[in-house]
């Protein structure tokens, strides 16, 4: 059960809005796109200097032609072509999501977009609600949710192996702004400005990952309130490197009513390369995965030993093995994770057969609007003091 085929008849003619040279995630975009055959890169606005941009593209083959000196002139430009665009990616700093992904969608382009999607809930809503309009796909690229571990946790939380959800406890915590580094790093220091990176840090840079992956092994989970608390440890920071989240669950067929979830998003844990973890909790068993080691995952019943389940193994789901790339025992990592979740944005775009998957999903536009509502009621209860508030209200 390889994947790797490809599953649409032509690949989607697809552009990159940044993802340039010095990028952090220009090149796995680039990797997973074209890895499978869905995707073909013929044109980009790859910077926002066009000499340099123009001369990254040519380094890609885009030709000269098609490399353009910002995103506007592309829409433009490609629109007129017989062979035009089809689809687009945003790579590039959190300010411009909106305004790119609101203008690819009134060009009638598909869109992958960087998170967060945007800066507010009612932005979010507009964009959810143009795509629904111009029936355009919008992924978003929650990249660690494409690991088969985390279809297997779905599987396993929808057979009931794990009873009613009870406890999640989810972290991503890594150690490497420990420091000033902004002042030296210009991929960082954006990162830290609200202009450019809007109303947070921690929590919409590396938070909403883990609560997007819990989302997806949960699909009916529902935040009933939640409460946070932020701060920036490091002196001259205008956003939070450090924040803790507390949620209340309502009740579901898979989660028991006031269930709670945990979260610690941040960017001081000395000495973590990572520490992105998710603990899911039930009334029978518990499961845990680790994204430093994501072939794996821990399958815990009380007063039995630990079982430790590998990806692509023969006794996973049979969900979770239709995107095995290479068969168990060898690893896979965060490329195959990425080059999954770009096959399933093709697929949603074509409007492809499914039936393979049966139980498919992708981080859509309502996933990306539901990070920036999260982030959006986190900021408001840590400025309130710490305070609960309705996720709903």
């Amino acid at each position: 059960m390889y994947c790797g085929d490809r599953k649409i008849e032509n690949p989607i003619r697809w552009a990159m809005v940044g993802g340039g040279n010095g990028s952090q995630i220009g090149y796995i975009h680039r990797s997973a796109a074209l890895r499978d055959f869905n995707f073909a890169l013929v044109a980009g606005a790859f910077d926002i200097d066009p000499a340099r941009g123009k001369a990254f593209g040519e380094l890609l083959h885009v030709s000269p032609e098609r490399c353009y000196p910002d995103y506007q002139t592309m829409f433009a430009e490609e629109s007129r072509r017989p062979d035009g665009i089809e689809a687009v990616t945003i790579a590039t700093p959190n300010n411009m999501h909106y305004a790119v992904c609101k203008a690819a969608l009134e060009a009638g382009l598909h869109v992958v977009c960087e998170k967060p999607l945007c800066f507010t809930a009612a932005q979010a809503d507009e964009l959810a609600a143009l795509a629904k309009e111009k029936n355009r796909v919008v992924g978003v690229t929650y990249g660690y949710a494409g690991h088969q571990m985390i279809e297997q946790a779905r599987q396993m939380i929808k057979n009931g192996d794990l009873g009613q959800i009870r406890v999640i406890n989810m972290s991503f915590a890594f150690g490497g702004y420990n420091e000033r580094i902004e002042d030296t790093v210009p991929s960082a220091k954006w990162r830290f400005d609200p202009a450019k990176a809007g109303p947070s840090f921690a929590l919409g840079d590396v938070g909403t990952h883990p609560l997007f992956i819990i989302e997806t092994m949960i699909p009916d989970m529902r935040i009933g309130k939640l409460l946070c608390t932020k701060r920036a440890f490091v002196e001259g920071r205008q956003l939070e490197d450090n924040a803790f989240v507390i949620m209340e669950l309502e009740g579901s067929d898979s989660v028991q009513a006031g269930a709670q979830v945990y979260c610690w998003a941040s960017s001081i844990n000395c000495g973590a390369r990572h520490y992105h973890k998710i603990r899911v909790v039930g009334s029978k068993a518990s499961i845990e995965w680790d994204d430093e080691r994501p072939n794996q995952m821990s399958y815990e019943v009380e007063g039995e030993p630990v079982r430790i389940l590998e990806r692509g193994a023969g006794y996973l789901y049979d969900e979770a093995r239709i995107e095995d790339r290479i068969g168990g025992g060898h690893a896979e990592g965060l490329f195959e994770a990425w080059s999954n979740l770009y096959r399933r944005f093709a697929l949603a775009m074509t409007g492809a057969d499914r039936s393979e998957y049966g139980d498919f999903w992708y981080p859509d536009v309502k996933a990306g609007a539901q990070g920036v509502r999260w982030i959006e009621k986190c900021v408001e209860s840590a400025d309130s003091g710490s305070v609960w508030v309705r996720f709903d209200a």
